[in-house]
């Protein structure tokens, strides 16, 4: 039976329990598309994980409770202060925001057996959709993603425990820290729980305190060619407040997807997806661009075009030569989330030298980041950060699924008990999380199906990735010149196994 932490709630309980990006692009939405209605759907890319009727009975109840849920003042005036981008109009939107679960969630459970109505122990796949407004839905993605995966570990996969997360937490960021790595926790969505995002975080900031305290690393020691790492802060917008680092995160692919469905025009969705961003939040203000909606080489296209300005940046501001400027100039860098993230380096680096914006062996040039988010681990983080430096580039990695659920099979008779709110306590302890056979994620996703009754398509830099209806997928891959992509190193049914 899987151990819980005393003193952690259970399910989601603020509207803030969510990514920074939901954010953003609500805040975006609200300004360019607050009457514009979208259906999402959600899919199990781990089929052979199913949930259990009790599961599902568990996982209706905490969807139906995220009616109660309000951002609270005390939340607002932390939004104030640490995100000025969002602005009084939104935040006066977000302080009168609720869940309207039952107008908008479509919950059902597809028993493997039909016969099975009301054994609780019966498994089954279960179908999610939500329906309304954009700016009224599009919250809901972390939160029934997060609540999805904790009602499997709750009542069907239960042979692990907290026991070591502190530990395991500390010893993985002390380990990006020492070899160069800024980093951001990234793993709100696929969590085991809240009380496991919890523990993540208490171990990272006691890496971090520990890190500050360390004599300054000699960056010119021999055989030493980087800077020492740092955290950055986490996605999750109630965790950052909790823990007062900063706020992660900029925008997701559903913001190119929708406008791409709204508008009917793929081959122009990348650069109108852009130019309203801009227009929201102004010149390099959440300025790492995603690649990837309708796969890197087509959004290139785009990223050459010359930049919009913020609505509210005066005219004064605009001189002649930021007039001239690309996306490309004034976007701090892009995310890689989709396909060899090396092929995906080599690539940008040829894009910014070929734009004059990167200087092979100049030391004084502005440098440009990418931030890597596809399933990373310690080991891939430190492989990519070496290549990124040598590159002339900025290395960052977003972490998720590593950090908040990354676990071993206990079996049935030691998972119990009181050893989470141990570990709680004890968080400093040495050592890591166990060998043993991997409680492995699930993998899931909430992505946009329709928007105004047109599909919404996602073409990665991976053939696994890619989302939507077969006709409109091909008709978005004739329209942009999208190629298929594979990739190796990719597995969506076995990605942290």
């Amino acid at each position: 039976m899987a151990s819980s932490a005393n003193a952690a709630p259970e399910g989601i309980f603020t509207p803030l329990d969510t990514d920074l990006y939901k954010l953003t692009m609500q805040c975006a939405v609200l300004k360019f598309f607050p009457n514009v209605k979208v259906i999402y759907s959600f899919t199990n890319r781990t089929e052979e994980k199913k949930l259990t009727r009790a599961a599902f009975n568990w996982l209706q109840e905490q969807i139906s409770r995220l009616a109660n849920l309000q951002v609270t003042d005390e939340e607002i005036d932390w939004l104030q202060k640490t995100c000025p981008y969002l602005g009084s109009t939104y935040l006066d939107y977000l302080r009168s925001f609720r869940f309207k679960p039952a107008e908008h969630i479509v919950a059902t459970f597809a028993p493997e057996n039909v016969t099975d109505t009301t054994d609780d122990s019966a498994l089954g796949q279960v179908n999610l959709s939500i329906e309304g407004l954009w700016l009224e839905t599009i919250l809901y993605e972390i939160p029934l993603l997060a609540l999805t995966s904790e009602a499997y570990f709750k009542f069907v996969d239960q042979e692990w425990s907290h026991a070591g997360q502190v530990a395991n937490a500390k010893r993985k960021c002390a380990q990006l820290i020492e070899n160069g790595c800024t980093f951001s926790e990234f793993g709100s969505r696929r969590r085991r729980d809240y009380a496991t995002q919890d523990m993540v975080m208490t171990g990272i900031m006691q890496a971090v305190a520990d890190a500050d305290k360390a004599p300054p690393v000699d960056e010119k020691l021999p055989g030493r060619s980087f800077s020492q790492g740092k955290f950055s802060g986490t996605s999750n917008v109630h965790f950052a407040m909790k823990y007062g680092c900063a706020p992660i995160g900029t925008v997701a692919h559903e913001w190119t997807m929708g406008i791409a469905a709204l508008n009917d025009d793929p081959a122009g969705a990348n650069e109108l997806a852009l130019q309203y961003w801009v227009r929201t939040f102004g010149r390099g203000v959440l300025a790492i661009a995603l690649t990837d909606t309708f796969g890197t080489e087509t959004f290139l296209r785009s990223f050459v075009k010359p930049a919009a300005y913020g609505d509210d940046e005066v005219a004064t501001n605009r001189s002649t030569t930021s007039d001239r400027a690309t996306y490309a100039d004034v976007f701090t860098g892009v995310r890689q989330d989709s396909g060899d993230p090396l092929d995906f380096l080599s690539r940008m680096k040829d894009f910014y030298i070929s734009q004059g914006i990167l200087s092979p062996g100049s030391l004084n040039a502005p440098r440009k980041t990418i931030v890597y988010s596809d399933s990373l681990n310690t080991q891939k983080c430190i492989k990519y950060a070496r290549a990124t430096e040598e590159a002339g580039l900025t290395p960052s990695f977003g972490v998720g699924t590593f950090f908040t659920n990354d676990f071993v099979r206990q079996p049935a008779a030691t998972a119990g008990g009181n050893a989470a709110q141990k570990d709680i306590n004890e968080g400093a302890r040495e050592g890591h999380q166990a060998d043993g056979e991997k409680s492995s994620p699930l993998n899931i996703v909430i992505k946009l199906r329709e928007v105004e009754g047109r599909s919404a398509v996602k073409l990665s830099d991976d053939i696994g990735k890619n989302m939507g209806d077969e006709d409109a997928v091909f008709r978005y891959k004739s329209a942009v010149g999208y190629r298929d992509h594979s990739w190796e190193g990719a597995d969506e049914r076995n990605r942290w196994t």
